[in-house]
């Protein structure tokens, strides 16, 4: 009678010291498997771009890269195994693969066979077609960490191969952002005779951000610079460290060169760029994915009010706007407008939710929403943009709004077209 009195306190100690622990991995298991089971039905389990590889033989449950990621809800544990959650909310940061102690997780862009919104590069960024290179955030990988050591081991491994002399350049750099910035800076250590193109003033995608965004970095050396040691830097200060670059280095770039088409010629290519024709051995393509600003092709949006980006939110004021779209930087631009002196802004957004935006994003516009600073309209679609007034669809009908300016990120169309019609393989599925 008294051993069953001492194995019945032994068992009823032993539950509430395990039944607490089992109920909270209980409950966190089956929201993580809902919020999997959500991201499926809605396509945002699968990565837009880079995401954590989980080798399930290896991981031991431990949580810690759910915990290390910065951007939250991209991993969770599902039967005591990582998976992806929600994968579109991945931008490489690789915290989660650092923080795993069994190494069951690493950063990748998976099976690039199967993917038919990646170029087939090697492991020396070159493409199916001889001679030209891929780099950057086109190739799959976001984060300026890896556009600049993919641009340096770019041109130092066209270098060492290279036959030079035979055309005006050895290397031909399509796009003036930090990866086609750390091309030509390599290119110049290496004694290459090189030029830059792009379209635009340097800088890249980092021109397209507000004033003073924050941009988030890790820790990466420059050719002939010098490391990028902080983890934030300001739009303002990274432009300034890049076009420091180019004055000291004497960067030769060519800018209003819009890429029209690289056909090969013998042992090298011959590039139209605008009214420019060049020459050049090799050819690395710098260029984002972004592409062209996608258009909602609604009555009214091609008047002078409707903007596809916002680089001065202070210059909007005491107006009625309405901002389109559901990622980050239609959520910035939002939050920076409404901070503005007067301005009642909406935010039109076709999806339930907001799925695939930075954790900090999230955080700053739901207090917003909160303090009724700023207007959502989810579920929503611009049927017309009138002179003076927006028009949307709701699943409650047809909403009016005063309007003095629209703002449209509604993604771009990537320049996939102008690849394919180089010769430039993607995954089978677009092959």
């Amino acid at each position: 009678m008294e051993s069953v009195l001492i194995w019945t306190l032994v068992l009823g100690v032993t539950g509430l010291i395990t039944l607490p622990y089992w109920w909270r991995h209980y409950r966190r298991d089956q929201r993580n498997r809902s919020e999997k089971q959500e991201a499926v039905h809605l396509g945002i389990d699968k990565p837009k771009a880079q995401y954590p590889m989980v080798d399930t033989s290896l991981c031991i449950g431990c949580g810690s890269c759910v915990k290390a990621c910065p951007e939250g809800g991209v991993l969770g544990l599902v039967d005591g195994k990582a998976t992806i959650i929600n994968g579109f909310r991945c931008v490489g940061h690789g915290l989660c693969a650092a923080a795993c102690p069994v190494e069951a997780v690493q950063i990748g862009l998976g099976d690039l066979k199967r993917r038919d919104d990646i170029p087939l590069t090697d492991s020396g960024f070159e493409s199916s077609v001889p001679g030209l290179h891929i780099v950057g955030e086109l190739g799959g990988l976001a984060l300026i960490k890896n556009a600049i050591q993919q641009g340096t081991r770019c041109v130092s491994g066209i270098a060492k191969s290279l036959e030079r002399g035979r055309y005006p350049l050895d290397v031909l750099i399509v796009g003036a952002g930090p990866a086609g910035l750390a091309c030509a800076l390599t290119a110049k250590r290496e004694g290459l005779r090189y030029l830059v193109i792009d379209q635009q003033a340097p800088g890249g995608t980092i021109l397209q951000y507000p004033r003073k965004k924050l941009v988030l970095t890790q820790p990466v050396e420059i050719p002939l610079v010098g490391w990028l040691k902080k983890s934030e830097y300001s739009k303002e200060e990274l432009l300034a460290i890049w076009q420091k670059a180019i004055i000291d280095q004497a960067v030769p770039i060519e800018t209003d060169c819009r890429l029209e088409q690289v056909s090969p010629i013998p042992g090298g290519f011959e590039v139209f760029a605008g009214s420019r024709r060049f020459e050049a051995s090799r050819v690395v393509l710098a260029l984002g994915r972004r592409g062209t600003p996608r258009k909602l092709n609604v009555p009214g949006e091609d008047q002078a009010k409707v903007a596809y980006q916002l680089l001065d939110a202070f210059q909007y004021q005491n107006e009625h706007v309405l901002v389109v779209g559901g990622g980050d930087s239609a959520i910035e631009a939002a939050m920076a407008l409404a901070a503005q002196t007067g301005n009642q802004v909406t935010l039109s957004y076709r999806k339930t939710k907001f799925f695939r935006i930075k954790r900090r994003n999230e955080e700053r516009i739901y207090a917003l929403l909160e303090k009724d600073q700023l207007r959502v309209q989810f579920e929503s679609n611009v049927l017309e943009i009138g002179s003076d007034f927006v028009l949307l669809e709701t699943p409650q009908g047809p909403l009016r709004l005063a309007n003095d300016r629209v703002f449209i990120f509604a993604g771009g169309t990537p320049p996939f077209d102008l690849l394919k019609s180089m010769g430039i393989a993607f995954g089978a599925a677009s092959v």
